[in-house]
């Protein structure tokens, strides 16, 4: 049994990453801190080290040169995104953005694992040679994606063709259909799976800060600037960058993103030297990009170098064969997570699975699959558990449960008219975007700048210019 060590100081995201890990059949160890780890255990020990960035008295990087035989994959929130990468360039196998999704972390852990197993000498061998091989151990997109009907074969089968390649990949999608997952199954299935793939979702990050994050930038170059900076891009050299809703990128940065397209160089913010860079750029949007170039909205030049293979994965009401394999591999994970490990779909609740529309995709789908897994009372989920006819998947709970309590898609704010939580998000944000920074809309909302973009998005509700 593989020996993963946690190192993070918050004990609720510790013991929920130790039974996610436990119940994936892992054998899981805690420290609180650096200097915890460093006397409790033998770091040699462990097959993989989980730290968060942030601790008590030394940051998790401290870990890299503590246990330098040992892997390390570090976590960080969003806001300290930079951080992550100077934590990639002071040597962690992988960072990930919290809060994580959970198939996410075991796809993190399993590739890394994966990796460690391979010989050393056969790597230095190969490297000698002048390329590493694909992961043959990951040599099919099915074993990270999940898809049986003919148009996910079909993706599986452009996925292996353009994989070995440097080939500049455009992955186009609506919200949830795991645009992200087939840029990963490029990744692992290419010659550079045992270098960093940094993920950047171009909507999440202020306009402001958008080259900054990208390109890196010097010691003041602007106000804040008290230090230079790696840049993402610079940070995934010898790797791959996922630059994730790329419609939503300033029209500056998608200057500069073509220069690096086209002559494999960037040049930080502030700075008069150009820096080579051997990155494979992997982009996702669920827009039009063709469209956006006739409105002047996207670079048609950016557009055609961005273009040069096109994957499309299909929602999920073109994958009906697909629905109940999901839904079922979905029902089996919660319900090791929640301890309900004989649940299972009744007929009626089949036929209804396969009769929604899904306008939230696989995401949807997980979704319902937890709220059933929570509010089920006995082994079976029936429709009524599944509530898949209100709209957006609400269902009703004491407002007590509510208070102080994380916003999330399946609740709902009890009141006079039993407002729906989409309906009190669009008030709020309408109410308060004038007086408010993304950031702090999000902070009060509870939940990630992410999945504020994500919900403005599904609903319709632009962002305010100047509103970062």
């Amino acid at each position: 049994m593989q020996h993963i060590l946690i190192v993070e100081d918050e004990e609720i995201i510790a013991s929920a990453l130790r039974k996610l890990l436990q119940h994936a059949g892992y054998e899981v160890q805690l420290a609180g801190a650096v200097d915890e780890a460093v006397s409790k255990y033998d770091l040699d020990s462990f097959q993989l080290i989980i730290s968060d960035l942030r601790l008590p008295g030394a940051p998790g990087t401290e870990l890299i040169k503590r246990a330098p035989n040992t892997p390390v994959l570090i976590m960080t929130s969003y806001a300290s995104l930079r951080s992550a990468v100077d934590s990639m360039k002071l040597g962690a196998v992988e960072y990930i953005a919290k809060p994580f999704d959970h198939d996410e972390m075991l796809a993190a852990v399993e590739n890394i694992l994966r990796r460690q197993s391979t010989p050393a000498a056969a790597d230095e061998q190969r490297s000698a040679e002048g390329s590493i091989p694909p992961n043959t151990a990951a040599a099919d997109p099915a074993q990270i994606m999940y898809g049986q009907c003919q148009a996910m074969e079909q993706v599986f089968t452009l996925i292996r063709k353009v994989a070995p390649t440097d080939t500049t990949v455009l992955i186009q999608g609506e919200s949830g259909t795991g645009k992200e997952l087939a840029a990963r199954a490029i990744h692992e299935l290419s010659p550079r799976a045992r270098q960093p793939l940094i993920c950047v979702n171009c909507a999440a990050i202020p306009e402001s800060l958008i080259e900054s994050e990208l390109f890196g930038h010097e010691k003041g170059a602007f106000t804040g600037a008290v230090s230079a900076r790696t840049g993402l891009i610079e940070a995934a050299d010898g790797g791959s960058l996922f630059l994730d809703e790329i419609g939503e990128l300033p029209a500056e940065a998608q200057a500069r993103l073509l220069r690096v397209l086209q002559e494999s160089e960037i040049r930080r913010v502030g700075s008069t030297q150009s820096r080579k860079v051997n990155v494979r750029m992997i982009a996702a949007t669920h827009r039009n990009l063709k469209a956006m170039t006739r409105t002047g909205e996207f670079r048609e030049d950016l557009y055609y170098r961005l273009n040069v293979m096109q994957i499309r994965i299909p929602p999920l009401r073109e994958r009906q064969g697909d629905i109940l394999g999901l839904a079922k591999r979905f029902l089996d994970r919660q319900g090791e997570r929640m301890h309900k490990p004989e649940l299972s779909l009744s007929p009626e609740a089949m036929r209804a699975l396969e009769k929604h529309h899904w306008p939230g995709n696989v995401r949807e789908l997980e979704n319902a699959i937890e709220r059933a897994t929570i509010m089920v009372d006995g082994d079976l989920i029936t429709p009524a558990v599944l509530d898949l006819d209100a709209e957006g998947g609400d269902y009703a709970i004491p407002a007590s449960l509510v208070a102080g309590d994380e916003m999330t898609e399946e609740k709902t704010v009890q009141g006079n008219n039993d407002l729906s939580l989409e309906d009190y998000f669009q008030h709020f944000v309408l109410e308060n975007q004038d007086k408010m920074s993304e950031t702090e809309l999000a902070q009060k909302l509870g939940i990630s700048r992410k999945s504020l973009w994500e919900r403005r998005q599904r609903l319709g509700i632009p962002r305010r210019k100047g509103n970062n």
